[in-house]
């Protein structure tokens, strides 16, 4: 059933500041946890009065939609769904599903039916292009997109990890809800440009990553100790030198949330939530004690002297190693690569 939600994010309200990204119940950082103990995460989101949840196509190849869309079904009147395309796995001739970024017109409208379809819903309340394809005009993706709104099978449009150019392009040929990328106190590309845009055209903001992948949370020690299939193992600044070095950064950081009274992750939401009234910070976790503190953070009010602590300890230049290998970082719009590779 289709949300009756007002989906205005730029202002938004207590129940969608802190949302939950779905992604590593079935995607990135190895083994995932079982079904029952995600669906009893989905569920505890829902009793704590979570309203803004967020998949992808490409998580787990279709596995995370077809584990939140059951769950999150009985619920649709009362919560934002969220979902993006363009980015997929796709299975290549040798039996392989491999990562593909493809932002066809034709790939978009496959990729958000079989969303539609693994979701059991007839409507996405906000479809995201998840990676902009540099082969394809953004316009040409967003017009695309923009039919399928027309067609009643999305509510709203967002982009994922695009710049303030062809955030601006694709804001002229349809208006764009919210912009997700990466945010937090050790990521602070979204200050490059893109935060001020979207307060500017009244896009909101969605701050994916706001613990920096568990970081800043304090409870990663040992980079040793990830497991196989963890995407953080090939991100320079999980590298065993780069994160020593980034790890020196959490004492003094702790010293300012025991001056708080908060923990490390409840800091870091809260920091990332005072950076702008049109920002959602959207963390994600398999732990229900995790996602309680997570919307503590989302209530945690920071005085001017704090803020101003975290920004001097985390300055860019603080933080060694780029979030993302080369590859990755060709494939996004809003790390330092693009705007050196223009």
């Amino acid at each position: 059933m289709p949300s009756p939600r007002p989906l205005n994010l730029f202002c938004p309200s207590a129940d969608q500041r802190v949302a939950l990204g779905c992604m590593n119940l079935s995607h990135a950082y190895g083994q995932p946890p079982s079904v029952e103990q995600a669906q009893a995460l989905l569920h505890a989101a829902l009793d704590a009065g979570v309203t803004l949840f967020d998949t992808a196509a490409l998580y787990g190849f279709g596995a995370n939609e077809r584990l939140v869309g059951p769950v999150l079904a009985p619920h649709r009147s009362r919560i934002t769904l969220c979902s993006k395309g363009g980015m997929a796995g796709v299975a290549g001739d040798d039996g392989v599903v491999r990562r593909v970024i493809d932002g066809r017109p034709q790939t978009l409208r496959q990729n958000c039916e079989d969303s539609l379809r693994r979701l059991g819903t007839d409507v996405i309340d906000l479809y995201y292009l998840h990676r902009w394809d540099p082969r394809v005009p953004i316009e040409e993706s967003v017009g695309e997109m923009a039919r399928l709104k027309d067609e009643g099978k999305i509510r709203t449009l967002g982009l994922s990890e695009v710049g303030v150019d062809t955030l601006r392009r694709a804001h002229r040929e349809h208006p764009i809800t919210a912009l997700q990328s990466e945010y937090s106190l050790w990521s602070r590309n979204a200050e490059l440009g893109t935060l001020a845009a979207c307060q500017e055209l009244g896009i909101a903001y969605v701050a994916f990553s706001p613990l920096g992948r568990a970081f800043l949370t304090g409870g990663l020690q040992d980079v040793g100790s990830l497991v196989k299939g963890d995407i953080r193992s090939a991100m320079p600044r999980f590298a065993p030198e780069a994160y020593a070095r980034n790890l020196q950064l959490l004492a003094p950081m702790q010293r300012i949330a025991d001056q708080v009274g908060c923990t490390l992750a409840e800091l870091a939401i809260a920091w990332v939530l005072h950076q702008g009234e049109h920002i959602i910070a959207l963390p994600g976790t398999t732990r229900v004690d995790h996602l309680h503190e997570d919307l503590r953070g989302g209530a945690l009010a920071l005085d001017a002297a704090t803020l101003q602590a975290l920004d001097a300890l985390f300055r860019p230049e603080a933080i060694v190693g780029d979030r993302y290998p080369l590859q990755g970082q060709r494939e996004v719009d809003t790390e330092k690569y693009a705007f050196e590779h223009r």
